[in-house]
């Protein structure tokens, strides 16, 4: 191969030289950071989920209404109390008199009454717009009576200012409604063991003593058990029906009268006597004496035998947990049976 060939044959072969000035060179893309592209992708996602719920309201026949609150009636399930210190729904009421109502309530058409309409969540809000004399917003939309129901406990189930009393109260309106035992489930979120508490605890405590009491935002589940079960004996109803009746009773905000109630319950009367504990021993299959117990009020004690070997409390010690386990089972089989 000739000398001219090899150099020509170099020309294409060989790697290209850098260019002599910079200015020859194409400007580079500017760097864009992460946190912009996510704040991007944040904004076309909300813009989405805002087209979506659009899309679903269009496909459901919702409309959003300004309306005259006068028109609207409250569900005839009531979900929550109505406190004397409501400082809640005073914050609710100036905040939508300085910025309007950010969120629209949910109403339905009356169905008994042509030309108004019946909230199923937004009660306050109704409220607040009707003391500021101005329109409403709603959605409006087709709602069975049951859908109304479990729209209006979907809404309500997940706040926190929604106390355990106010949620099983809801749940005993529900049912007495003649709603199924389902629809008490998915109105408030809960799965059936955890409504039969709370409508246990409804029915066991009388209408007028949990409206005396109120709310009772701090007080759970455990201490309204406590209450329903010592108010089962009725000179302790008794007690909290006469300290209920007190005029300074009223006086108190809402928690201090559950305390105030629950003391009654759990305390005589003076001059009241005093329940006296039962006693009676236990044998065994073959008629032996084994153990002796003794319960009070709120106290059980058993006592071995001496007659019995000292390994049988070991023994007896080490079976409760089992013990327990299966008497649970058996009580969750029997309320779900009688649910």
């Amino acid at each position: 191969m000739s000398k001219r060939t090899d150099t020509i044959k170099s020309l294409f072969t060989a790697p290209q030289s850098s260019a002599l000035s910079a200015d020859n060179m194409p400007a580079a893309l500017p760097r864009v950071s992460s946190g912009s592209v996510r704040s991007l992708k944040d904004s076309f996602s909300e813009v989405e989920k805002e087209n979506e719920e659009l899309r679903e309201r269009i496909a459901s026949g919702a409309v959003i209404l300004e309306i005259d609150p006068s028109l609207v009636d409250p569900s005839p399930l009531a979900d929550r109390f109505r406190d004397q210190d409501d400082s809640s729904f005073e914050a609710l009421k100036q905040s939508i008199a300085q910025r309007g109502q950010e969120v629209p309530i949910l109403v339905r058409e009356h169905p008994e009454a042509k030309g108004r309409y019946q909230s199923a969540y937004g009660h306050r809000r109704v409220r607040a717009t009707r003391e500021l004399g101005i329109s409403v917003k709603a959605i409006l939309r087709p709602l069975s009576d049951e859908a109304l129901v479990v729209a209006q406990g979907l809404e309500n189930a997940p706040r926190e200012d929604l106390s355990f009393i106010e949620r099983a109260s809801f749940a005993m309106h529900i049912e007495d409604a003649g709603h199924s035992r389902s629809v008490v489930q998915d109105a408030l979120s809960v799965d059936r063991a955890e409504a039969s508490k709370l409508l246990a605890v409804a029915r066991s405590v009388p209408a007028e003593v949990i409206q005396a009491i109120g709310k009772a935002p701090k007080v759970g589940r455990g201490r309204w058990q406590s209450f329903a079960e010592l108010i089962k004996d009725s000179a302790a109803l008794k007690r909290v029906r006469a300290a209920i009746a007190e005029p300074k009773f009223a006086e108190r905000e809402t928690d201090a009268r559950f305390l105030a109630a629950f003391s009654a319950a759990t305390r005589p009367s003076r001059g009241e006597p005093r329940k006296e504990p039962d006693e009676k021993p236990v044998f065994s299959v073959s008629g032996d004496k084994i153990a002796h117990v003794r319960q009070a009020e709120r106290e059980l004690k058993l006592t071995i035998d001496k007659n019995v070997s000292t390994t049988f409390a070991a023994f007896l010690v080490d079976q409760l947990p089992a013990l327990f386990d299966a008497f649970s089972k058996k009580s969750s089989g029997q309320e779900n049976t009688e649910a």
